[in-house]
């Protein structure tokens, strides 16, 4: 494509010579000649005058750039969708593999691709334009939408349903069984876990999740959440619409997380809490009870403001040690001199 076509595939405004071919889209520290970047904002500019790239995205114009400039809204959005473009190609179906097992009672869509070692079992659904890719486990009763993406080594197991165009990573686990015991006679007595799994359309799972099944009712996943690697879900937790929960965050049993919500990683999240929309918790927090719309940092979580300045303080802690200890001294003293003058 040339740069008139890339701004016209943005919508965005082209400053300097349309006419220039463009072969790839990359980062500006990896750019080269033939490639377009972008960058999110003027601090970034001067890293520039060391890329080679042909042209760059830029959200304002850049006064004396020596190359061309699209300007758009969002220089992010627009290096992702060119990334898009110019990388990822849609899935050519390939129908069933003779080396998959797909039962006789599971329903495929139109154009669903099912890999070898793969098992679909009775009573499953999957839509249209979906690839299940290999060693992939469906279980009964489940439901996969249209156009999804199942990497390899994937488990759903019975009695989920995921939404269209939801991407899984491998290695996860959806609807594995909730950790619910009660202490009986001396024993933790197992708490059948029946109920099930939903995950909203468009959502991503990363690799290596842990989705627990709820005890009865469903765990939910909202439509557009994204689960970065290595995430557990605790049973009947409830995720709202177009969240974030990055890498390594545990998130116990019953919790209710809201729409909006950003969630650092490696967070610890205590079962039953409730998390308000638009609430963002730094990484490494941990999680009690209820978090009104705000942003947190700290465990167990504070406003991130104060939480900066009590790091701030921590770090002097050695230093006013011991300025408490030379006043303490002077402090006594002070009391032995009035002792001594009263006797």
């Amino acid at each position: 494509m040339n740069l008139r076509e890339i701004a016209e595939f943005l919508g965005g405004e082209l400053i300097g010579k349309g006419d220039v071919e463009i072969s790839g889209v990359s980062g500006i520290s990896d750019a080269g000649e033939g490639d377009i970047t972008f960058i999110s904002g003027p601090k970034y500019a001067k890293m520039l005058k060391e890329s080679s790239a042909s042209a760059v995205i830029v959200k304002e114009l850049i006064p004396g750039l020596d190359r061309p400039q699209i300007k758009v809204n969002d220089p992010y959005y627009a290096f992702a969708r060119l990334l898009e473009r110019f990388y990822v190609r849609p899935a050519e179906p390939s129908g069933v593999s003779s080396l998959a097992f797909v039962s006789e009672d599971a329903s495929l869509g139109e154009g669903v691709s099912v890999y070898p070692f793969s098992y679909i079992s009775g009573g499953a659904s999957i839509g249209k334009g979906s690839v299940i890719h290999p060693c992939v486990f469906i279980g009964e009763n489940s439901k996969v939408g249209e156009n999804c993406t199942i990497y390899p080594n994937v488990v759903i197991r019975e009695g989920v349903t995921i939404g269209s165009r939801v991407i899984i990573h491998p290695g996860a686990v959806i609807g594995s069984d909730g950790f619910g015991y009660t202490f009986h006679e001396g024993v933790h007595y197992k708490i059948p876990q029946v109920g099930g799994v939903i995950i909203g359309d468009d959502a991503e799972i990363g690799a290596g999740v842990a989705i627990d099944r709820a005890t009865t009712g469903s765990t939910v996943i909202g439509r557009g959440t994204k689960i970065d690697n290595l995430v557990q879900i605790g049973h009947n937790v409830k995720i709202g619409d177009n969240s974030i929960i990055v890498a390594q965050v545990g998130v116990g049993g019953s919790t209710e997380i809201g729409n909006f919500v950003t969630i650092g990683g490696q967070t610890g999240i205590s079962d039953h809490s409730r998390i308000e929309d638009g609430v963002m918790i730094g990484a490494q927090s941990g999680v009690m009870g209820e978090v009104k719309k705000g942003v947190y940092s700290g465990s167990p979580v504070i406003p991130h403001i104060a939480w900066l300045k009590a790091v701030s303080l921590f770090s002097r802690l050695p230093e006013l040690s011991k300025r408490i200890r030379l006043l303490e001294e002077k402090i006594d003293e002070i009391e032995r001199r009035r002792r001594s003058d009263g006797d």
